[in-house]
């Protein structure tokens, strides 16, 4: 501490860190063990010595110091940092060269981060978008790198199917179908509920509101059915299997399977894929199923049309081939979803916030990547007339 003609009070080879002012003269002796197990003696010295000597230029003489660790000299150049902050200045005298050394390393340093240049509002904006098609492209080729050894494992698997996790298969198949089947069928009925309302509406100005049916059956099999069924699952299964995994990343059990020499690609990915490839198409047939049944049934209650009706008239205006459309597309758009969800999990690092951080990035680029692909599959099948 920095008081006027007082002398310590204790021995200095047994007790905790302290400081003594010369009147008058701006100069403080350190005693005692400035070391970690005096933390709390330390801090009040330092924080009285950068109290009273704030403007002033003050000598502190470490002569008299019997330790200095780490943790004293960072304490001792934090203090000397606050008071030339503050307009005064504080040298050492009296220091032993391996004072001088933890001194020197514990100095305070200003991190050295570069400057973003400023950008304007235009240049700004390309400058975004430019970084997000790199990002893009990344995302791309991480993609199908790790498509690639997905499908080397289940080479692999197959060439052995003794090492097959069957368990593992039924229970995910179980949580992404079994589960999420009542979820989707709620959701899909309500949605064709609301479709058919809208066309009955519509149609009803020309005297054609029978011809909802045909636009009602034509895109929940075609087109909205799987679309809206792939949506759920991925923010339902995709956000989970991202969690589970990046639960795993950040207890360190995916290096732990390393270690076993057990794969987790076998493990861990390729049960969750299969049963999403599995399960997706399942799930689209019956939400399909769930939405036409919610578009009959506005149809007739809106609409006044009879059951026989209803089935007549979607029986005519659909064929089998409108329900393999959307089947065709689930396996690829279940293969997505799970590629893009794994790839976010073992992309989670150490802390809650990287594993929320990937798990928003899996829903959102896997919702993303099933409309682009539901747009691609409309392109192909409306050029091959199918």
């Amino acid at each position: 501490m920095l008081t006027e003609g007082v002398a310590p009070a204790y021995p200095t080879s047994r007790e905790p860190a302290g400081a003594t002012g010369v009147p008058g003269s701006g100069r403080v002796a350190l005693d005692g063990r400035w070391t970690t197990d005096q933390g709390a003696a330390v801090e009040s010295a330092a924080a009285r010595i950068a109290s009273q000597a704030a403007g002033r230029a003050v000598v502190v003489d470490l002569s008299g110091l019997e330790r200095l660790d780490t943790l004293g000299a960072w304490v001792l150049e934090r203090t000397r940092a606050e008071i030339e902050a503050g307009g005064g200045r504080l040298s050492y005298a009296g220091a032993r060269p391996e004072h001088r050394i933890l001194l020197s390393e514990a100095v305070l340093r200003e991190a050295d981060v570069p400057k973003k240049p400023a950008l304007g509002l235009v240049y700004g904006s390309l400058d975004g978008i430019g970084r997000s098609v790199v990002r893009g492209r990344h995302d791309l080729v991480t993609g199908i790198a790790f498509l690639g050894e997905v499908i080397a494992a289940c080479v692999r698997v197959a060439a052995r199917p003794s090492s097959f996790r069957g368990t593992a298969l039924v229970n995910q198949i179980e949580q992404v179908a079994f589960r999420g089947a009542p979820i989707i069928i709620l959701i899909s009925f309500l949605v064709g509920g609301i479709v058919a309302q809208q066309g009955i509406f519509q149609l009803q100005r020309f005297g054609a509101q029978t011809f909802v049916v045909n636009l009602i059956g034509l895109l929940i099999l075609r087109e909205l059915g799987v679309l809206l069924t792939s949506i759920m699952v991925a923010g339902r299964s995709g956000s989970a299997f991202t969690a589970e995994i990046g639960s795993m990343r950040m207890r360190e059990e995916v290096d732990a399977l390393r270690v076993m020499g057990l794969d987790p690609i076998e493990i861990l990915i390729v049960p969750r894929i299969l049963a999403l490839v599995i399960g997706l198409p399942m799930l689209t047939l019956i939400g399909a199923l769930a939405a036409l049944a919610g578009g009959g049934f506005t149809a007739m209650l809106y609409g006044g049309l009879t059951v026989e009706q209803f089935l007549a008239r979607l029986q005519a205006a659909v064929g089998l081939h409108h329900v393999f459309v959307g089947l065709i597309k689930a396996p690829f758009m279940a293969l997505t979803i799970g590629i893009i969800a794994t790839i976010e999990g073992f992309a989670v690092e150490g802390s809650a916030e990287s594993l929320g951080r990937h798990v928003t990035a899996s829903v959102v680029k896997s919702i993303f990547m099933v409309i682009v692909l539901d747009g691609l599959f409309a392109v192909f099948f409306a050029a091959i007339d199918f």
